[in-house]
């Protein structure tokens, strides 16, 4: 389970938008994501290539956590929004929540629920 320090410790984190720095510093090395119900991603190293790749196709993101943190045992949820700006200058947004499970102070699976159809506007 983790500590309310760890958890708050990756929103700011995440709300700083160090998203890499998000997985490399808090999840475990066998950590697996799922985005609504597709494939899992596994592996904090894959994880944080593909997030890199994320970040390096757009000019910037701006991070916004919604709500208080929740925690219950080895389980936390975050509301987030994303402000997308594309190269073009175009801005995106879009609000997920992600679902996490915890071994002891490293994050070992996130899923993330949102709809789709956010970014497609």
């Amino acid at each position: 389970m983790p500590s309310l320090r760890t958890l708050q410790a990756f929103a700011d984190t995440v709300e700083s938008n160090d998203h890499v720095g998000a997985i490399r510093n808090f999840y475990a090395v066998d950590a697996r994501t799922q985005e609504n119900d597709g494939e899992w991603r596994v592996g904090r190293e894959a994880l944080a290539a593909r997030e890199a790749a994320v970040l390096a196709a757009v000019a910037g993101v701006k991070t916004t956590r919604f709500g208080p943190l929740l925690l219950d045992g080895d389980h936390s949820a975050i509301c987030w929004r994303f402000e997308f700006t594309a190269k073009d200058g175009k801005v995106r947004s879009m609000e997920e929540v992600a679902w996490q499970t915890w071994r002891g102070e490293e994050l070992v699976e996130e899923r993330f629920f949102y709809d789709p159809q956010q970014m497609a506007r």
